[in-house]
């Protein structure tokens, strides 16, 4: 097993995807969209080190990425064929990447989310450490908050009186897991064989951090507001 480290970040990445022709390595506001989330995790100083789990080792070179660049902080580490697949379980792909690299805690997000800021994961470190010091929560995943009226097909509301209509600001916010990041332990990991432990902590990143690329429609936007973002910081 590897050294032992503080904090892990974990960034599995697959050639294939399924509804956005290679996205992972497609190129995405001028630098293929794997280099948005990886480069935010080098600038993130309590990540000690970035494990890429993969069947795309020559690809990522093919792209200037290679075992052992960042000195030292990136370990791409071949999947093993029995989890390789879209059907594949990701808590399969974590389980391997935490039997072989030991940390005191793991951080997994996705080159899916391209606009999570150094700051967002950086305050989701600092709440996990808070919350997990207290024995409040064992783990950590990143929520979307959101306040608007639900309806069910048959047209029954979930979280509001239609009867009644109050402001949205002052309907009971609900939060929807949004897959940017999630902060676990080995401990917690083992409780529940999966990346969200038995007692987890919600953190809320910003909303226009907060956009997974799964579809086209999302890239679009996505890209959109990583260029407008590079146009207002010139």
């Amino acid at each position: 097993m590897s050294q032992d480290h503080k904090f892990v970040a974990l960034l599995p990445m697959k050639a294939h995807s399924a509804r956005v022709k290679s996205k992972n390595f497609r190129e995405f506001a001028g630098k293929p969209l794997f280099r948005w989330i990886l480069d935010t995790l080098l600038s993130v100083e309590a990540v000690e080190k970035v494990i890429i789990n993969t069947d795309a080792r020559q690809i990522l070179s093919d792209h200037g990425l290679n075992d052992g660049d960042a000195d030292g902080r990136v370990m791409i580490r071949d999947r093993k064929p029995e989890i390789c697949g879209d059907l594949v379980s990701m808590n399969l792909v974590l389980a391997d990447d935490i039997a072989n690299v030991m940390s005191r805690s793991y951080l997994m997000t996705h080159t899916t989310n391209p606009l999570l800021s150094a700051n967002a994961i950086r305050g989701a470190m600092a709440k996990y450490d808070e919350e997990t010091g207290a024995g409040r929560a064992d783990s950590l995943f990143a929520v979307n908050k959101i306040q608007t009226r639900f309806y069910r097909a048959d047209m029954s509301p979930v979280n509001h009186d239609p009867d009644n209509l109050i402001r949205t600001q002052d309907l009971e916010p609900w939060y929807e897991e949004n897959s940017n990041l999630y902060i676990f332990n080995r401990p917690s990991f083992a409780r529940t064989a999966a990346r969200i432990g038995a007692k987890p902590a919600m953190y809320e990143t910003p909303p226009l951090e907060s956009i997974d690329i799964d579809n086209a429609d999302q890239w679009a936007l996505a890209e959109a507001v990583a260029l407008h973002t590079m146009k207002a910081e010139v």
